[in-house]
Protein backbone atom coordinates (compact mmCIF):
# COMPACT_ATOMS: atom_id res chain seq x y z
CA UNK A 1 0.00 0.00 0.00
CA UNK A 2 1.33 3.40 -1.00
CA UNK A 3 1.72 6.15 2.04
CA UNK A 4 -0.89 9.12 1.73
CA UNK A 5 1.05 11.75 -1.09
CA UNK A 6 3.13 8.85 -2.54
CA UNK A 7 2.64 9.22 -6.22
CA UNK A 8 4.01 6.16 -7.52
CA UNK A 9 1.06 4.06 -7.40
CA UNK A 10 -0.94 1.60 -4.51
CA UNK A 11 -4.58 2.15 -3.61
CA UNK A 12 -4.28 6.26 -2.16
CA UNK A 13 -2.41 7.77 -5.28
CA UNK A 14 -2.72 11.71 -5.61
CA UNK A 15 -5.58 12.07 -8.05
CA UNK A 16 -8.54 13.42 -5.86
CA UNK A 17 -8.40 16.94 -7.36
CA UNK A 18 -9.93 15.89 -9.78
CA UNK A 19 -8.77 13.17 -11.73
CA UNK A 20 -10.67 10.24 -10.10
CA UNK A 21 -13.80 11.97 -9.84
CA UNK A 22 -13.71 12.37 -13.38
CA UNK A 23 -12.97 8.32 -13.48
CA UNK A 24 -16.12 7.94 -11.82
CA UNK A 25 -18.63 10.20 -13.57
CA UNK A 26 -17.56 8.27 -16.67
CA UNK A 27 -18.06 5.05 -14.90
CA UNK A 28 -21.33 6.31 -13.48
CA UNK A 29 -23.20 6.42 -16.64
CA UNK A 30 -21.61 3.14 -17.84
CA UNK A 31 -24.07 1.56 -15.67
CA UNK A 32 -27.12 3.76 -16.77
CA UNK A 33 -29.43 1.59 -19.15
CA UNK A 34 -30.20 5.18 -20.34
CA UNK A 35 -28.15 8.05 -20.69
CA UNK A 36 -29.95 10.53 -23.36
CA UNK A 37 -31.85 12.78 -20.08
CA UNK A 38 -28.07 13.36 -18.53
CA UNK A 39 -25.07 15.63 -19.78
CA UNK A 40 -21.44 15.80 -18.52
CA UNK A 41 -19.64 18.82 -18.82
CA UNK A 42 -15.83 18.75 -18.30
CA UNK A 43 -13.53 22.14 -17.77
CA UNK A 44 -10.33 22.83 -17.45
CA UNK A 45 -10.50 26.84 -16.12
CA UNK A 46 -11.84 25.91 -12.80
CA UNK A 47 -8.69 26.90 -10.77
CA UNK A 48 -8.07 29.58 -12.45
CA UNK A 49 -11.47 31.13 -11.95
CA UNK A 50 -13.16 29.40 -14.61
CA UNK A 51 -12.66 32.81 -16.83
CA UNK A 52 -13.61 30.96 -20.59
CA UNK A 53 -16.06 28.11 -19.60
CA UNK A 54 -18.13 30.24 -16.89
CA UNK A 55 -20.91 31.37 -19.71
CA UNK A 56 -21.40 27.51 -20.91
CA UNK A 57 -21.75 26.01 -17.26
CA UNK A 58 -24.52 28.61 -16.48
CA UNK A 59 -26.19 27.41 -19.97
CA UNK A 60 -26.07 24.14 -19.29
CA UNK A 61 -27.27 24.35 -15.73
CA UNK A 62 -30.18 26.67 -16.79
CA UNK A 63 -31.21 23.76 -19.05
CA UNK A 64 -30.21 21.32 -16.03
CA UNK A 65 -32.93 19.80 -13.33
CA UNK A 66 -30.15 18.96 -11.01
CA UNK A 67 -26.49 19.60 -11.08
CA UNK A 68 -24.41 16.42 -9.63
CA UNK A 69 -20.20 17.83 -9.35
CA UNK A 70 -17.67 15.68 -9.57
CA UNK A 71 -15.64 17.59 -6.92
CA UNK A 72 -13.38 15.65 -4.02
CA UNK A 73 -15.81 14.71 -0.89
CA UNK A 74 -14.26 15.30 2.41
CA UNK A 75 -11.37 13.12 3.63
CA UNK A 76 -14.01 11.60 6.04
CA UNK A 77 -16.44 10.98 2.60
CA UNK A 78 -18.59 14.24 3.58
CA UNK A 79 -20.57 15.61 0.31
CA UNK A 80 -20.59 19.07 0.65
CA UNK A 81 -23.89 21.34 0.62
CA UNK A 82 -22.03 24.99 0.90
CA UNK A 83 -19.21 26.80 -0.21
CA UNK A 84 -17.60 29.88 0.38
CA UNK A 85 -17.83 32.24 -2.39
CA UNK A 86 -13.80 33.96 -3.41
CA UNK A 87 -12.98 36.83 -4.94
CA UNK A 88 -9.58 37.59 -6.71
CA UNK A 89 -7.70 40.91 -6.69
CA UNK A 90 -4.76 42.48 -8.51
CA UNK A 91 -3.52 45.55 -6.23
CA UNK A 92 -0.65 47.95 -7.75
CA UNK A 93 1.66 50.22 -6.15
CA UNK A 94 2.84 52.75 -7.88
CA UNK A 95 5.85 54.35 -6.92
CA UNK A 96 9.10 56.60 -8.93
CA UNK A 97 12.21 54.92 -9.83
CA UNK A 98 15.38 56.38 -8.59
CA UNK A 99 18.96 55.32 -7.74
CA UNK A 100 19.05 53.51 -4.76
CA UNK A 101 22.21 53.98 -3.61
CA UNK A 102 22.90 57.48 -5.02
CA UNK A 103 19.77 59.21 -4.47
CA UNK A 104 16.78 57.21 -2.70
CA UNK A 105 15.11 60.02 -1.51
CA UNK A 106 14.26 60.73 -4.94
CA UNK A 107 12.12 57.54 -5.37
CA UNK A 108 8.93 56.32 -4.34
CA UNK A 109 9.32 53.21 -3.33
CA UNK A 110 6.46 50.63 -4.41
CA UNK A 111 7.60 47.74 -2.75
CA UNK A 112 7.29 49.70 1.32
CA UNK A 113 4.00 50.68 -0.10
CA UNK A 114 2.94 47.12 -1.29
CA UNK A 115 4.10 46.20 3.04
CA UNK A 116 1.85 48.70 3.84
CA UNK A 117 -1.45 47.34 2.22
CA UNK A 118 0.38 43.59 3.09
CA UNK A 119 -0.86 44.51 6.47
CA UNK A 120 -3.97 46.45 5.86
CA UNK A 121 -5.43 43.92 3.79
CA UNK A 122 -4.71 41.23 6.32
CA UNK A 123 -6.90 42.96 8.56
CA UNK A 124 -9.74 42.93 6.70
CA UNK A 125 -10.36 38.85 7.02
CA UNK A 126 -11.05 36.57 10.18
CA UNK A 127 -11.40 38.31 13.70
CA UNK A 128 -9.31 41.31 12.82
CA UNK A 129 -11.62 42.55 10.49
CA UNK A 130 -14.23 45.19 11.83
CA UNK A 131 -17.22 42.84 11.95
CA UNK A 132 -15.96 39.95 9.83
CA UNK A 133 -17.76 36.52 11.12
CA UNK A 134 -15.34 33.87 11.94
CA UNK A 135 -14.28 32.12 8.32
CA UNK A 136 -13.77 35.52 6.12
CA UNK A 137 -10.29 35.42 5.30
CA UNK A 138 -8.33 37.76 2.72
CA UNK A 139 -5.10 36.37 2.09
CA UNK A 140 -2.12 38.10 -0.17
CA UNK A 141 -0.62 35.63 -1.87
CA UNK A 142 2.14 36.37 -5.38
CA UNK A 143 4.02 39.46 -4.93
CA UNK A 144 6.40 41.02 -7.47
CA UNK A 145 8.16 44.49 -7.24
CA UNK A 146 11.36 45.88 -8.66
CA UNK A 147 13.51 45.64 -11.67
CA UNK A 148 17.29 46.08 -10.72
CA UNK A 149 19.11 45.09 -7.02
CA UNK A 150 20.14 49.14 -7.26
CA UNK A 151 17.07 51.04 -8.40
CA UNK A 152 14.29 52.26 -6.13
CA UNK A 153 11.04 50.24 -7.17
CA UNK A 154 8.62 52.25 -9.17
CA UNK A 155 6.13 49.24 -9.25
CA UNK A 156 4.68 46.22 -7.05
CA UNK A 157 1.72 43.80 -7.44
CA UNK A 158 -0.10 42.09 -4.90
CA UNK A 159 -2.87 39.39 -5.47
CA UNK A 160 -5.44 38.87 -2.79
CA UNK A 161 -7.45 36.25 -2.30
CA UNK A 162 -10.97 36.44 -0.65
CA UNK A 163 -13.10 33.70 0.49
CA UNK A 164 -16.66 34.18 3.00
CA UNK A 165 -19.74 32.46 3.62
CA UNK A 166 -22.17 35.16 3.02
CA UNK A 167 -22.80 37.66 -0.38
CA UNK A 168 -22.55 40.80 2.29
CA UNK A 169 -18.82 39.40 3.41
CA UNK A 170 -17.70 39.74 0.05
CA UNK A 171 -19.14 42.93 -0.76
CA UNK A 172 -17.98 44.78 2.34
CA UNK A 173 -14.37 43.43 1.57
CA UNK A 174 -14.99 44.95 -2.48
CA UNK A 175 -15.86 47.90 -1.03
CA UNK A 176 -12.96 48.33 1.47
CA UNK A 177 -10.35 47.08 -0.77
CA UNK A 178 -11.33 49.71 -3.39
CA UNK A 179 -11.02 52.10 -0.59
CA UNK A 180 -7.39 51.25 0.33
CA UNK A 181 -5.61 54.68 0.39
CA UNK A 182 -1.60 54.56 -0.17
CA UNK A 183 0.87 55.22 2.84
CA UNK A 184 4.05 56.03 1.31
CA UNK A 185 3.78 60.38 0.21
CA UNK A 186 3.83 60.06 -3.85
CA UNK A 187 2.82 56.76 -4.02
CA UNK A 188 -0.62 55.50 -5.72
CA UNK A 189 -2.67 52.60 -5.77
CA UNK A 190 -4.63 50.79 -8.61
CA UNK A 191 -7.21 47.73 -7.92
CA UNK A 192 -8.40 45.62 -10.89
CA UNK A 193 -10.55 42.33 -10.28
CA UNK A 194 -13.80 41.81 -7.73
CA UNK A 195 -16.02 38.69 -7.26
CA UNK A 196 -15.44 35.65 -8.66
CA UNK A 197 -18.35 33.64 -7.71
CA UNK A 198 -21.24 34.14 -4.99
CA UNK A 199 -21.21 31.54 -1.95
CA UNK A 200 -23.25 28.41 -2.28
CA UNK A 201 -26.46 28.65 -0.18
CA UNK A 202 -27.16 24.76 1.50
CA UNK A 203 -30.98 25.34 0.59
CA UNK A 204 -30.21 24.29 -3.42
CA UNK A 205 -28.29 20.98 -1.80
CA UNK A 206 -30.72 19.62 1.08
CA UNK A 207 -32.96 18.39 -1.38
CA UNK A 208 -30.12 16.08 -2.87
CA UNK A 209 -28.54 15.26 -0.37
CA UNK A 210 -31.64 13.15 0.74
CA UNK A 211 -32.16 11.78 -1.89
CA UNK A 212 -28.63 10.71 -2.34
CA UNK A 213 -28.59 8.92 1.29
CA UNK A 214 -31.82 7.37 0.30
CA UNK A 215 -30.09 5.94 -2.39
CA UNK A 216 -27.21 4.81 -0.28
CA UNK A 217 -29.17 2.92 2.14
CA UNK A 218 -30.61 0.75 -0.39
CA UNK A 219 -27.00 -0.02 -1.94
CA UNK A 220 -26.13 -1.12 1.76
CA UNK A 221 -24.05 1.72 2.27
CA UNK A 222 -23.54 4.31 4.65
CA UNK A 223 -24.88 7.35 3.82
CA UNK A 224 -23.23 10.35 3.82
CA UNK A 225 -23.14 13.89 5.71
CA UNK A 226 -23.46 16.64 4.23
CA UNK A 227 -21.04 19.90 5.19
CA UNK A 228 -20.02 23.32 4.00
CA UNK A 229 -16.94 23.14 2.64
CA UNK A 230 -14.50 26.44 2.47
CA UNK A 231 -13.39 26.05 -1.08
CA UNK A 232 -15.59 27.72 -3.91
CA UNK A 233 -15.88 25.37 -7.10
CA UNK A 234 -18.28 25.43 -10.19
CA UNK A 235 -21.20 24.75 -7.76
CA UNK A 236 -21.14 28.49 -6.78
CA UNK A 237 -22.42 29.19 -10.16
CA UNK A 238 -25.00 26.69 -10.71
CA UNK A 239 -25.96 27.16 -7.29
CA UNK A 240 -26.52 30.43 -7.56
CA UNK A 241 -28.77 30.40 -10.76
CA UNK A 242 -31.20 28.51 -8.02
CA UNK A 243 -30.48 24.84 -10.16
CA UNK A 244 -30.49 22.18 -7.00
CA UNK A 245 -26.84 21.35 -6.92
CA UNK A 246 -24.71 18.67 -4.91
CA UNK A 247 -21.07 18.84 -4.61
CA UNK A 248 -18.11 16.43 -3.28
CA UNK A 249 -19.59 13.26 -5.39
CA UNK A 250 -15.90 12.87 -6.41
CA UNK A 251 -13.17 10.70 -4.97
CA UNK A 252 -12.99 9.91 -1.39
CA UNK A 253 -9.27 11.64 -0.11
CA UNK A 254 -7.60 14.75 0.80
CA UNK A 255 -4.50 16.89 0.80
CA UNK A 256 -5.85 19.04 -2.49
CA UNK A 257 -2.81 20.72 -4.13
CA UNK A 258 -0.38 19.32 -2.08
CA UNK A 259 2.33 16.79 -2.28
CA UNK A 260 0.36 14.94 0.47
CA UNK A 261 -2.96 14.88 -1.86
CA UNK A 262 -4.56 11.04 -2.11
CA UNK A 263 -7.43 9.54 -3.01
CA UNK A 264 -8.47 6.03 -1.38
CA UNK A 265 -9.24 4.03 -4.32
CA UNK A 266 -10.68 1.28 -2.22
CA UNK A 267 -13.78 3.11 -2.10
CA UNK A 268 -14.21 4.49 -5.84
CA UNK A 269 -16.38 1.76 -6.16
CA UNK A 270 -19.24 2.53 -3.59
CA UNK A 271 -18.87 6.07 -4.30
CA UNK A 272 -19.33 5.28 -8.55
CA UNK A 273 -22.64 3.13 -7.80
CA UNK A 274 -24.34 6.08 -5.32
CA UNK A 275 -23.57 8.53 -8.17
CA UNK A 276 -25.31 6.11 -10.50
CA UNK A 277 -28.27 5.54 -8.04
CA UNK A 278 -28.75 9.00 -7.43
CA UNK A 279 -28.80 10.16 -11.13
CA UNK A 280 -31.62 7.34 -11.40
CA UNK A 281 -33.67 8.60 -8.58
CA UNK A 282 -33.26 12.10 -10.23
CA UNK A 283 -34.40 11.01 -14.07
CA UNK A 284 -37.58 9.22 -12.67
CA UNK A 285 -38.41 12.08 -10.17
CA UNK A 286 -36.63 15.64 -10.47
CA UNK A 287 -35.91 17.55 -7.41
CA UNK A 288 -37.71 20.99 -7.38
CA UNK A 289 -34.94 24.18 -6.91
CA UNK A 290 -35.59 27.11 -4.12
CA UNK A 291 -38.32 28.97 -6.18
CA UNK A 292 -38.70 27.14 -9.41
Amino acid sequence: MAVPGDRRGGDRPGVCDMKAGIVQMLAALGLLADTSRVGLLLTCDEESGSGTSRSLIEEQARRSGAVLVGEPSTPEGHLKVARKGGSVYRLTAHGRAAHAGVEPHRGVNATVEAAHQVLALAALGGASGAGAPAGTTVTPTLLAAGTTTNTVPESASLAVDVRAWTRAELDRVDAAIRALAPRTPGATLSVDGGVNRYPMSPDVALPLLELAQAAAKDLGLTPPDGVPAPGASDANFTAALGVPTLDGLGGVGGGAHARGEYVDVGLMPDRTALLAALIERLLAEPVPGPGR
